[in-house]
């Protein structure tokens, strides 16, 4: 099921019809506190009377531990200082403890966790987006971005809502920081997504738009389901798992992106919410897996964009990744809560993707600057056009079974 979307004109015309009803029901509502309070109320209620309905049918998440069920997982949430000084510790509350993120949430009984997707219900983590898609799309593969896997082909894409971090600029918002409550959607099983997959004809099934770890059992239910029809999955991500969800998702997925949103703790802590040593663990893991990996970095003014940053950012890529992990510097558009920053301006982004060059990094791009030269990918070894692109499309291939048609050096990818 997709969002219903509208025209600003096709709102416009609504609004005018509706116009003069809306104004008077307005001043109403305006002068009165006590209709503001009953429909205050009742929205509280429909929402809440919408979770419990949500909670009463959740599967059961995985990757929890919980007080109902607390033999041998102490060490989960106690130090083993704390266990030796209190052996006989009981526990008069259901509290789980949410171990599919590095944000490592401790939920009461009844509440959720940061990503607002998981649940609580009587200590057992229950997933309230298991099977609910609030977004489904069929896009390029070079929009997610991935530019060294399959360039060309369909990705059929999908979310649910949620997300761990809650990032200043994100600009798929209205999808990653509302609440599973606050849509109604169909229940679709992993079976149906791969039909409606396969009878598109997409050779991609995309997870993408909010964070897709927060609905890691209904990622992974079809990932397994489409690759008996043949069909790939790939997964866009900010790298926040842990060890454990992240080595399932590899086994499962052929391809990751993931978003390094800036070289520094500080940066992560005031505009994401979230830390960047869990984001570096999450990368050097997916590239020792094998799974296919591309790196994205968005580049906002002012806040990741010094020199010393993206250097630092290009020295880790380079010495822990080497130099054929595809690095995209991204150009920022104000959104969300940093609307008073001007967009990257395109030399920055250049600037990054010369420093990056002269590192030693092989495919560094620009991204988000539609009919820049820097969206083409270059061979290394010739320097000649191997895959030149137009905006999300491929205007011309310049290989052969991997390899640059006018070198023979071998492309780093998956190109079939």
């Amino acid at each position: 099921m997709t969002i219903q979307q509208f025209s600003r004109r096709e709102f416009l015309v609504s609004a005018g019809k509706i116009g003069i009803a809306a104004c008077g029901a307005y001043a109403l509502f305006s002068s009165s506190p006590w209709l503001r309070s009953v429909f205050r109320c009742s929205s509280e209620l429909y929402a809440r009377d919408k979770l419990g309905e949500l909670a009463a049918a959740a599967p059961l998440a995985r990757y929890w531990v919980s007080t109902l069920h607390a033999e041998g997982h102490c060490r989960e949430c106690h130090t083993p200082e704390e266990i030796a000084s209190d052996p006989g510790h009981r526990h008069d509350e259901l509290a789980v403890k949410c171990l599919l993120c590095a944000q490592s949430c401790m939920i009461a009984n009844r509440e959720r966790g940061k990503c607002r997707s998981r649940m609580n219900v009587n200590g057992e983590l229950r997933s309230l987006v298991y099977g609910r898609p609030i977004s489904v799309h069929v896009d390029p593969i070079e929009k997610k971005p991935f530019y060294h896997f399959l360039p060309g082909s369909q990705a059929y894409s999908l979310a649910t809502s949620g997300c761990p971090l809650h990032c200043r600029f994100c600009q798929n918002w209205e999808i990653s920081q509302i609440r599973p409550e606050d849509y109604d959607v169909a229940y679709t099983p992993p079976a149906s997504i791969v039909r409606s997959v396969v009878d598109r004809r997409a050779p991609v099934i995309a997870f993408t738009y909010n964070e897709p770890t927060v609905f890691v059992e209904y990622l992974t239910d079809i990932a397994r389901a489409a690759r008996e029809e043949n069909v790939r999955s790939v997964l866009i991500s900010c790298g926040f798992m842990n060890e454990a969800p992240l080595a399932e998702m590899c086994s499962v997925l052929d391809a990751i992106k993931i978003d390094l949103k800036g070289f520094s703790e500080d940066f992560y802590r005031k505009v994401c919410s979230a830390e960047l040593k869990p984001v570096l663990r999450s990368i050097r893991q997916v590239a020792k897996s094998g799974t296919h990996l591309e790196i994205v970095n968005l580049v906002v003014p002012t806040l990741n964009d010094s020199d010393v940053m993206i250097g630092e950012l290009c020295d880790w890529v380079i010495g822990e990744l080497g130099p054929d992990v595809p690095v995209h510097f991204t150009r920022f558009h104000p959104d969300y809560q940093l609307l008073n920053l001007s967009p990257t301006p395109v030399e920055t982004l250049e600037r990054a993707r010369s420093v990056a060059l002269a590192k030693g990094m092989h495919y560094p791009y620009v991204g988000n600057v539609p009919g820049h030269a820097g969206n083409h990918t270059y061979c290394p070894r010739c320097g000649k056009i191997v895959i030149e692109r137009s905006g999300f499309f491929i205007a011309a291939m310049h290989m052969k079974n991997g390899q640059c048609e006018y070198c023979d050096e071998p492309i780093a990818g998956v190109w079939q």
